[in-house]
């Protein structure tokens, strides 16, 4: 096997007595057999709020597949927050133990890269899964540092979009969908009335908040990490932080009572026909529109490329319509069931699995096969198709998802001034300076050797 080395580093500083205590990590379920088991392959992956049911089954059903084919069982353990997601991954570098199958959204591959704690796909350890050329080319965006030196395997696919209600939307007056972040808010403004809010937003989400500020600022030409510099003190972050904060504050084009909501509560004020837009949802929600007041009443949309306070992109800005999303599995390199992890890929890699995991969560297969397939038969996929043709990676660095929940913590910090109305510049420029002294602080550990 062509596999990197695993190196005692840590991930953030002082974090070994956090990940050591987080060794009985939560919320873990069980499926068949115990993880001390050298016949039982332990896969962790997100928790699924939306669809616990179905993912349930789909556990048992794709355990029991496993265990016809090679005789072994599966633990499947979770993690709910980026956080969790971190600590999992910190734990497991740090003990040289724990899962032997990851399931890690996209934007935190680099960090898992830079452990040294998981497998270098090679020509063989392709071949074990059955094959690179298997997957979507777009599909490994953000794998590894260069197509040579690749830890992540494509498993899903979930590029960013906007769901509009057409009905609300007609009623404004409305005919032409939003390009820029300004029109988007004018149009907010126009749907609102009532009880009826302009967009749906989840403010107290665990990952939604960085996105919007990720998108804005790379449509103005901030790519949040510049090389080895942070670039979230600037006037680009600030604007997009601006912007998403008076949604809810000044513009009132956002229900109060989002400032605490998580994306279900979102999705759920959607799918009751009470706001007009909800930006930064997936296919993933598909399945919640079936049988609802919008069913029937909806279409997809790309969200804006064109930053607040323009009319055009600059000459620097990025035509990024979402962040390259999705989830990557990634096999552990400190255990000794290298074989049957690739087993396991190469069980769900195949195009019956993609097409059987959209088909219960709305994930777009990696599967090249597969997606092509879907996209014939579902016209109305375009918009999130072509939102995966411009879907733009996030930097490649271990240190991002440091970074990533700094962007989150300044929302966080801020739910307080939003419930009483009012983010003020001092505040938003304090919260801003003190996340680019954390996440430098991150990109100076990572350059000189340590994370």
């Amino acid at each position: 096997m062509n596999r990197t080395r695993l190196k005692p580093r840590t991930l953030v500083g002082a974090v070994a007595v956090i990940a050591l205590a987080a060794l009985s990590l939560q919320g873990c379920a069980v499926v068949n057999g115990s993880g001390d088991d050298p016949n039982t392959l332990r896969v962790m992956m997100g928790a699924d709020t939306t669809y616990p049911k179905e993912r349930k089954q789909w556990q048992q059903d794709t355990a029991a597949e496993f265990k016809r084919t090679t005789g072994a069982d599966i633990q499947w353990e979770t993690y709910s927050s980026a956080q969790e997601e971190l600590t999992a991954i910190q734990t497991s570098v740090i003990s040289g133990q724990g899962p032997d199958v990851y399931a890690i959204g996209t934007t935190f591959t680099p960090t898992a890269y830079a452990t040294g704690a998981f497998v270098e796909m090679g020509s063989k350890e392709w071949k074990a899964i059955g094959g690179k050329d298997q997957f979507d080319p777009a599909s490994f965006g953000i794998s590894g540092p260069s197509d040579s030196k690749q830890i992540g395997i494509p498993f899903a696919s979930r590029p960013f979009v906007m769901a509009v209600n057409k009905d609300l939307l007609e009623k404004a007056g409305i005919t032409d969908m939003p390009t820029t972040w300004d029109e988007l808010t004018e149009d907010a403004k126009a749907t609102t009335s009532g009880d009826v809010h302009g967009m749906a937003i989840a403010y107290a989400d665990g990952f939604d908040p960085w996105k919007f500020v990720w998108g804005m600022a790379q449509n103005a030409g901030n790519t949040i990490v510049d090389g080895s510099e942070a670039e979230i003190d600037s006037d680009a972050v600030e604007n997009a932080y601006r912007t998403y904060f008076d949604w809810v504050t000044k513009d009132g084009v956002v229900d109060k009572a989002a400032i605490g909501w998580n994306n279900a509560q979102a999705l759920a004020q959607f799918t009751e026909g009470k706001a007009a837009f909800f930006p930064m949802t997936t296919t993933t929600a598909i399945n919640s529109f079936k049988d609802t007041k919008v069913d029937g009443k909806y279409e997809f949309a790309l969200l804006p490329t064109v930053p607040p306070g323009a009319s055009e992109r600059p000459a620097d800005g990025i035509e990024a319509a979402s962040i390259l999303s999705g989830d990557n599995w990634v096999v552990a390199d400190y255990g000794t069931k290298q074989q049957l992890s690739f087993d396991f890929v190469k069980q769900l890699s195949a195009p019956k699995a993609q097409l059987e995991y959209y088909d219960l969560f709305g994930n777009l297969p990696t599967n090249a096969s597969a997606a092509a397939d879907l996209a014939a038969d579902n016209p109305q996929l375009k918009p999130i198709i072509d939102a995966g043709r411009l879907s733009k990676p996030t930097a490649f660095t271990g240190a991002w998802s440091d970074i990533q929940l700094a962007l989150v913590d300044v929302v966080v910090q801020s739910i307080p001034s939003l419930k009483s109305g009012e983010v003020t510049d001092d505040q938003l420029r304090k919260r801003l300076q003190d996340a680019q002294k954390d996440a430098q602080s991150t990109l100076d550990r990572q350059k000189n050797g340590g994370l």
